[in-house]
């Protein structure tokens, strides 16, 4: 599996930035059902205590975003303490019980902002990255596939893409590669679907594919990397193009000379 979602200088790719949703993200989750009338909520509707519990939870989030996780989770205990029935609130907590390693007061918190909005799909799909993470994935696939089925959600490519890469991590290339191809079909423009894309298809033997997708995201700088090019490489070389991996390694040892791809293009572990 690639990482992805640039961050940093040295524009690396980190999955987290592309997979986790927003805690705050309000519409796609609450589709009304068929039938049923839902107004629009407005902030005159929203009481004073649930005004200081979203002020606490966008702080919470920003803290997150910053990775003071303690931080945000003492801003998030707060957003409850007056507003206990925020299923946003217990969505953030549940991601940062989950960067914390506390798996257990994640998965309760995930939990019960379902119970409190069993259609929020931005808990089910940061829930399922969560189970995946833990290797439970046909749970998972179950809360992805609860994701998509939203009526209205607006971010059909991002849970795609998690549910492809979860699915690659699990072994499940050739279902992994329909997801993403799904995925791509939605947002060519993508590095980060193209370049795992890319990877589940070298890893499929679908060599001639991998090599056009990695290519795509090599030929724009500003998304190449130490794992693109060694992506790249592999791919080359597997091919036969000796002249082609070779090029692409000794752009690597230029770039990041201190990479792990770069080491492992010094050793020749075009294989492992």
């Amino acid at each position: 599996m690639i990482t992805l979602g640039r961050s940093g200088s040295r524009g690396v790719w980190h999955l987290a930035a592309w997979i986790v949703a927003s805690a705050l993200a309000t519409g796609c989750a609450t589709s009304p059902s068929a039938g049923e009338s839902r107004e629009i909520p407005t902030a005159s509707d929203q009481t004073d205590a649930q005004k200081r519990a979203r002020i606490r939870l966008e702080l919470a989030s920003a803290y997150f975003a910053q990775g003071q996780a303690t931080t945000a989770l003492d801003e998030v205990k707060q957003a409850l303490q007056a507003d206990p029935s925020m299923p946003q609130a217990y969505n953030l907590r549940g991601l940062i019980y989950a960067s914390l390693s506390e798996d257990r007061l994640a998965e309760e918190s995930f939990r019960r902002a379902l119970q409190l909005d069993s259609r929020d799909a931005d808990v089910m799909h940061n829930y399922g990255w969560f189970l995946c993470q833990r290797n439970r994935y046909p749970e998972a696939y179950a809360q992805f596939d609860a994701t998509l089925a939203v009526p209205q959600y607006r971010d059909t490519t991002r849970t795609l893409f998690v549910k492809g890469v979860c699915q690659a991590r699990a072994g499940a290339l050739g279902e992994a590669e329909k997801s993403l191809m799904r995925a791509y079909e939605l947002d060519p423009a993508s590095p980060a679907i193209a370049v795992n894309l890319a990877d589940v298809l070298y890893r499929r033997g679908e060599l001639e594919r991998a090599r056009f997708y990695i290519r795509r995201v090599n030929n724009s700088p500003q998304f190449t990397n130490a794992e693109t090019l060694w992506l790249a490489a592999r791919i080359e070389h597997k091919i036969g193009n000796t002249s082609g991996a070779m090029d692409y390694g000794n752009q690597l040892k230029r770039r990041y000379p201190n990479s792990r791809e770069a080491a492992a293009f010094e050793r020749g572990a075009f294989n492992d």
